[in-house]
């Protein structure tokens, strides 16, 4: 969806919605990798029914990377792709339906987008190419180190679009995965699998939608059915919240900004490309052993939890004092249509609605408004009410002009808190141009010797504050001489020498940062007629012309909600301009819209390629369809240009800009595929048919026996499926002509993934159930649906975003998590580091031995038991206790309070440097959560006489664990269990 700032405003505004995923991990013993038990119960602490994969989200990372190697060939990228399914289902443990949904042949509403996409991903290859060239051929000249280009195919990720051999494999692939996992993992075994591939009209998120919503309008659905929804799309939110389902919850990878990317030059770390000078790489370890390895960290998941947000959505949308009875699942169905208004992926966003400048918050404040006076809600089961609607935009367009001016004045803040802040770095930079010597002087932490004494103190009083003055007076006279040499050399030159001679300010020095022009200025006088003028072209008061772009967005509207809904109400519509128009421009739009053009179809693949690939990646085409887009004679060149603009529009990256590229006419483009349709070849002309959708059950599974039948008869005609067998769900099978059957092989298509030598799964096509035209699908709670227990307190409404937040950990709120303090910290990387070489200045100093003096002693044999200290195992889900690193007994070094050779023993030192921290808890009413503070000094030669200077009396007993008083241990807390 394009709404880039959807999710960040989602997540600081209801914060409650999200938990992060205890995964589990696999284990290696002796070599051989054990891999999860995902018959186990989830280690999150939810069980859930039905896990739905949007396909897509999952190829492209696996296939082109941004934060580690790239794979070096296509049979990596598959096997990425399925360690990527492995490991989520992993963390969400399905216990009915696996479904894995590619993006077919989308509707023209959607390919507009792609289009625009896959332009620029060519242009802004074309154009990394001959940066990375010209600045290779500076370094160079100037002497820098750059390591040998690669000589490697690039990969394209336009392949990944309905009709290339690349999907085509990928679909041979899944299969060959199923079909795999299902004969020989056990947590599979019971899981009925759906795969939808890129034959398949439809994108991969709304074919799934279709699936849940056909389901759920059989009379055997269970209304209680746990969903499980993977995807990074902001629309998976809104789709979600579209199915009225109770349970409904998404997974996607945790964002974390700023993630280091290595220059493409250098392939070093720390710079962009445009700064890279072309230093030699340091040595990665000693020898030089690390250089290969790029540290990657594990990408995390987190959970979004649906019903958390229709908690707070039912808080903030419910409405006092209406004329008829308030129902939240109605006003749902509106905030998801008034979402639209600020972005989606078939219309442009409104020019005065922008989500960072809380437009959701003051559509919801106008909503509220409405509803009172029109007495009804905006949307009911996909529909549009565009009356309401219309009342609406005019409230927002009142406030347009001050929107504007808001924006611009936030801008202009912005920019010089950023100057500011650039400054202030700049001078933590630089340092203090002036440090004085001797004892004044500043002293590294940890040196031993003693600074040198100061012979006359005036003297260096005088000596500092005169230096800085005299550095400055020095700086002054530096420049004045510059000016007047500059002044004196151009005295009898021209102006153009003075202006080439003249130093160009630096970007930090200028007074503003370079914006990109803005012609439109919309926060001035003029800025609608401006607008239509530069956008559009047209003037101001041409309202024939307006009256149609809002039309066309009024139909958008209508098209979106009931895409979400109902289902694709046209594969032919799309919104035919760039931009769009103001909300103050929607005056009578009650009579814009009817009805939608019935029975059209989708495109097929390969005109879909034909529609949305720049000619740079023609070589996925036919030669024949290739030449439609390089021929000077080709009846339909213009829909590829090798060049073309984008317009930033008011911001400031390449990406959030608009793409100016001619619009596909279907009509032309039909009439120049059919003069070379003739040329497919077989292979070609499979790949530009339409698939269907393909089920796989296990052997241990009911299903399996029925569908095993329909083979041994042969069964021409389709078969409904027994919803008895199969969790109620309903739908047409039919054979499929390349069926994965039992006991029998199934050839791996990936040489270094073995051969299945005897399936135990078989397949077979799918359908969904058919519904008569006209039908509507119900948005509402189905009848037995019972709502979660309700999560949030209090608290949670006015907290926010202000206060202090702390990620939970799986669903359930009370899991007690593990924690180290300093002390904690620092005694166990004492441990970890004694066998590494170059630790540290302590890393391999023994602890010393009288840590253990008096009655107190570590556990051998019995007397006191130490305590142990716990950390999360993500195999059980709970505490583990954490096993105390061993340490070799040391000769004591001092005396005071007993005798006897205590060893060192990891966790159980006394606390020699605080020695009363505890008592002092202890006589303030109990002891807080980690009161104490366990200190350690591992310098001999001056241990004991810290210890001594610490005791304040040297004559008396030391009051600590050390000393002949024994104290009980503190009682249990929530970070330390104590036997």
């Amino acid at each position: 969806m394009g709404v880039p700032a959807f999710f960040r405003w989602l997540s600081r505004k209801y914060p409650s919605i999200i938990v992060h995923c205890v995964e589990e991990k696999g284990r290696e013993c002796n070599g051989v990798r054990i891999p999860v038990d995902t018959t186990k119960p989830n280690p999150n602490e939810v069980e859930f029914d039905n896990l739905y994969l949007d396909m897509n989200g999952i190829i492209h990372p696996c296939t082109h990377p941004e934060d580690k190697p790239a794979p070096k060939n296509e049979d990596e990228m598959m096997v990425a792709i399925f360690e990527y399914i492995d490991r989520l289902f992993n963390i969400v443990r399905p216990r009915r339906v696996l479904y894995m949904a590619i993006d077919g042949v989308a509707p023209r509403a959607k390919m507009n987008q792609q289009r625009s996409r896959r332009f620029r991903a060519s242009k802004e290859g074309v154009e990394l190419a001959d940066e990375k060239q010209r600045m290779r051929e500076e370094i160079i000249q100037r002497g820098g180190y750059l390591p040998p280009e690669e000589i490697k195919e690039r990969f394209d990720s336009n392949c990944i679009t309905p009709g290339t051999e690349f999907m085509d494999n990928l679909a041979h692939c899944l299969r060959y995965y199923v079909a795999e996992r299902l004969s020989n993992d056990p947590g599979w075994k019971n899981v009925v699998v759906f795969l939808s591939d890129a034959s398949v009209p439809g994108e991969g998120e709304h074919k799934i939608m279709d699936f849940i919503r056909r389901q759920r309008a059989q009379p055997n659905h269970d209304p209680n059915t746990h969903h499980c929804l993977c995807g990074a799309d902001a629309d998976l939110i809104m789709l979600g919240l579209a199915t009225h389902e109770p349970n409904f919850t998404i997974i996607r990878e945790e964002f974390k900004p700023n993630k280091p990317r290595p220059c493409s030059l250098c392939g070093q770390t720390g710079h962009e490309i445009k700064d890279c000078q072309g230093v030699a790489r340091e040595k990665q370890g000693q020898h030089d052993e690390f250089a290969d390895t790029m540290p990657v960290s594990e990408q995390e998941f987190i959970f979004i939890r649906l019903c958390v947000l229709r908690e707070y959505l039912e808080r903030e949308l419910t409405m006092a004092s209406l004329p008829f009875a308030f129902d939240f699942e109605r006003s749902v169905d509106d905030w998801v249509f008034m979402c639209f208004f600020v972005g989606n992926d078939f219309l442009p966003h409104l020019p005065s609605l922008e989500i960072r400048e809380g437009a959701i918050d003051r559509l919801v404040g106008i909503y509220k408004d409405v509803v009172h006076k029109t007495g009804g809600y905006l949307t009911q089961n996909g529909y549009v009410n565009l009356e309401r609607v219309e009342m609406i935009m005019q409230a927002v367009g009142v406030a347009e002009d001050n929107i504007f001016k808001k924006r611009k004045e936030d801008e202009e803040n912005f920019r010089r808190r950023n100057k500011e802040k650039r400054k202030r770095m700049k001078a933590e930079q630089q340092g203090p141009s002036y440090l004085t010597t001797g004892q004044f002087a500043p002293q590294a932490l940890g040196r031993r010797d003693v600074p040198e004494p100061i012979q006359n103190p005036r003297y260096q009083a005088y000596d500092m504050r005169m230096n800085p003055r005299e550095q400055n007076n020095k700086n002054a006279a530096q420049s004045l001489k510059a000016m007047m040499r500059n002044e004196g050399g151009s005295s009898s030159g021209s102006n153009e020498s003075q202006d080439r001679r003249a130093p160009k300010r630096k970007a930090e020095d200028s007074d503003s940062d370079p914006e990109p022009e803005d012609n439109v200025r919309l926060w001035e006088e003029g800025w609608k007629q401006r607008y239509y003028k530069n956008k559009f072209d047209v003037d101001v008061t041409d309202s024939d012309f307006r009256k149609k772009v809002v039309q066309s967005y009024v139909e958008g509207l209508c098209w979106v909600l009931r895409y979400y809904y109902q289902g694709c109400a046209s594969w032919k519509w799309y919104f035919p301009f760039h931009y769009a128009p103001f909300a103050s421009d929607f005056k009578e739009i009650k009579e814009m819209f009817t009805e939608f053009e019935k029975d059209t179809k989708p495109f097929k693949p390969l005109e879909q390629l034909m529609s949305v690939f720049p000619a740079a990646s023609g070589n996925f085409l036919p030669p024949t369809w290739r030449h439609l887009m390089v021929s000077p004679e080709s009846s339909i060149i213009d829909f590829y240009p090798d060049d073309f603009a984008i317009d930033l529009n008011g911001k400031k990256y390449a990406w959030q800009g608009v793409a100016l590229l001619p619009f596909v006419d279907e009509r032309r483009l039909r009439a120049a595929l059919a003069e070379v349709y003739p040329d497919l070849t077989p292979e070609e002309v499979r790949r530009n048919s339409l698939g269907s959708d393909v089920l796989f059950v296990g052997k241990s599974h009911s299903l399996f026996d029925f569908i095993h039948e329909l083979y041994r008869e042969e069964c021409s005609k389709g078969t409904a499926v027994p919803p008895e067998l199969c969790f109620g769900i309903q739908g047409l099978l039919n054979l499929d002509e390349n069926p994965v059957l039992p006991d029998k092989p199934v050839k791996s298509p990936i040489p270094t993934l073995r051969d299945i030598s005897q399936s135990t799964a078989v397949s077979v096509n799918f359908k969904d159930p058919e519904y008569g035209d006209g039908h509507v699908f119900k948005a509402v709670l189905l009848s037995g649906a019972k709502i979660p227990n309700k999560v949030l307190k209090p608290g949670d409404w006015e907290r926010g975003n202000r206060g202090q937040w702390r990620p939970q950990l799986g669903f359930n709120p009370n899991r007690q998590q593990a924690h180290l303090d300093q002390s904690g910290f620092r005694a166990l990387g004492h441990s970890l580091n004694r066998n590494q070489h170059g630790g540290g200045q302590y890393s391999n100093t023994p602890p010393p031995g009288n840590y253990h003096q008096g009655s107190y002693r570590p556990q051998h044999s019995g007397g006191h038991q130490s305590f142990q200290h716990s950390r999360p195992n993500p195999q059980l889900g709970a505490s583990q206790p954490f096993q105390q690193p061993q340490f070799p007994r040391q000769q004591q070094y001092g005396g005071g309070g007993g005798g006897g050779g205590g060893g060192g023993h990891g966790w159980n030192r006394v606390v020699q440097s605080q020695p009363s921290a505890y008592q002092q808890n202890r006589d303030h009413g109990g002891p807080r959560q980690a009161g104490y503070q366990q200190q350690y000094e591992y310098r001999r030669d001056d241990w004991q006489d810290r210890r001594d200077d610490r005791r304040g009396n040297r004559g008396q007993p030391h009051q600590g664990y050390g000393s002949g008083r024994s104290y009980p241990p503190p009682p249990p807390s929530r970070r330390y269990n104590w036997n």
